[in-house]
């Protein structure tokens, strides 16, 4: 069911400013994901759409870490993407004020820049992929939740910096939310949505709906990229870990200039 309850808190009246390394981060990654995806030979059954086509949106579904996997997962299984082509990028969305004073947004550090949490943010994962792909990415995201609504770490990350929430151009005016609520009824009717009006609160079952242009993607720290899950055990391959140096090293991966949260105060997801 798409829900749209009264908001406790005002929306600011103007997006949130870009700051020139996140606009040129997926600048790079668009273009990295069009020109590689044009070359490639993909399957008959592989959903794939003309270069103009393709689209940011992005996935908040507890912690960051294993939600990437799965959607690294997703990307290589339902476009048929390679290490290079994959855009799946851990980071950050949601809150209403942007960049914050000191123009990024940063995982929790000692000195207290940008941090997601303070700005309003919640972990995502976002994506640069085909409007006719969507419902299929949006089956992985339901995928995610137990028949009770609960994500994966539900009893662990709790709070706002880890709430449910779908952002993609237009929010809740874009026709795809349509597709969106189907799929996610058709897979066990787990969750409600709601329109995001930014900063929202945790609660279990409910995701909220974002417009990505309002409210865009900020990426995180190399270190959190490609980490292992959040779970006792949860380890992936070195291939896959390594993903983010080779990703780097190929000036796709994006930089977050942020201090480094490992020092100080962990990183945890």
């Amino acid at each position: 069911a798409l829900q749209m309850p009264p908001t406790n808190r005002e929306v600011m009246a103007n997006a949130p400013e870009e700051v020139d390394s996140r606009r040129a981060f997926l600048q790079r990654s668009i273009a990295l994901a069009t020109s590689t995806i044009a070359t490639t030979s993909l399957s008959p059954n592989v959903a794939h759409a003309d270069d103009n086509e393709l689209m940011e949106v992005y996935f908040g579904c507890g912690c960051f870490w294993h939600v990437q996997h799965e959607f690294v997962e997703a990307e290589r299984r339902i476009l048929g993407r390679s290490d290079m082509q994959l855009t799946a990028r851990a980071g950050y969305a949601g809150g209403t004020q942007g960049a914050g004073a000191a123009g990024k947004v940063c995982y929790h550090n000692a000195l207290k820049i940008g941090d997601y949490g303070s700005l309003g943010h919640a972990e995502v994962v976002r994506l640069v992929i085909p409007p006719s792909s969507f419902p299929q990415f949006v089956r992985e995201y339901v995928a995610l939740f137990n028949e009770k609504g609960y994500r994966p770490d539900q009893w662990g990350d709790v709070g706002p910096e880890y709430r449910n929430l779908i952002g993609l151009p237009g929010g809740t005016s874009s026709p795809l939310v349509k597709q969106m609520v189907q799929v996610s009824q058709q897979n066990g009717d787990k969750l409600d949505f709601a329109k995001g009006r930014g900063n929202d609160p945790d609660a279990r079952a409910l995701c909220f709906i974002m417009d990505t242009q309002q409210y865009p993607f900020y990426v995180a720290e190399q270190y959190h990229q490609f980490h292992d899950g959040f779970n006792w055990g949860e380890n992936y391959p070195n291939s896959y870990n390594d993903l983010a140096s080779k990703l780097a090293k190929a000036n796709v991966l994006g930089t977050s200039n942020c201090p480094n949260g490992l020092i100080g105060v962990g990183a945890l997801g």
